[in-house]
């Protein structure tokens, strides 16, 4: 692998009081930020289940407290004024969602010419509720020979972070059947809007 670290852009004072009062906040719900990054510091952190947005903000205090420099992926309408700015300062990656296999093959790219780049999908790809994941995460983390790192956040413990790492293997079926595993003892902001019946993520 030829990489090298590319350096995050420097937040602007806006950013930076923004994302304080953000932290301080998520300090006062009383999370705890529980797992270990592994080492390398390459991975696909699977962001699941994504069903409201105080998944944002919680988002970014048990980074925060984990130590991890993430970045997400997120639709380009959150990147226009006045949220644009602030998107890009804390790790976003704007995306055109009509061009599904062109962002696939896009983050595979940025993987590739990257010493350390952890990148953190939600594979709903919405807040609503649906039946199935998309299998952007899986591709990305496969073409690029990365890990798939379980992300967690459970509204019931309010616990979150990470769990285990799972290489991709090829086997889309077997490598779901570990990570919904793990998703089944975690419960949502909204458990009405996440997938109950796991077995659908097997048939991606």
């Amino acid at each position: 692998m030829e990489g090298h670290e590319l350096a995050r852009r420097q937040p602007n004072l806006a950013s930076r009081a923004m994302r304080r009062a953000l932290l301080g906040f998520y300090r006062m719900q009383g999370w705890t930020a529980v797992g270990t990054p592994p080492p390398g510091g390459r991975y696909v952190i699977i962001a699941a289940p994504h069903t409201s947005n105080w998944d944002f903000l919680y988002f970014l205090g048990l980074a925060n407290a984990l130590g991890l420099d993430a970045h997400f992926m997120a639709k380009d309408s959150l990147f226009r004024w006045p949220l644009g700015g602030f998107m890009r300062d804390m790790g976003g990656v704007s995306i055109d969602r009509s061009a599904r296999r062109n962002v696939v093959d896009a983050m595979i790219a940025e993987f590739a010419r990257r010493d350390r780049f952890v990148l953190t999908i939600a594979p709903e790809g919405t807040r609503s509720a649906v039946k199935q994941w998309r299998t952007g995460f899986y591709q990305i983390a496969l073409g690029a020979g990365v890990p798939m790192v379980v992300g967690l956040m459970d509204y019931a413990t309010k616990t979150g972070g990470l769990g285990p790492a799972i290489m991709p293997t090829g086997d889309y079926r077997a490598d779901m059947a570990q990570i919904a595993e793990i998703y089944r003892s975690v419960t949502p902001k909204h458990p009405d809007r996440c997938i109950t019946d796991f077995s659908e993520l097997l048939d991606g």
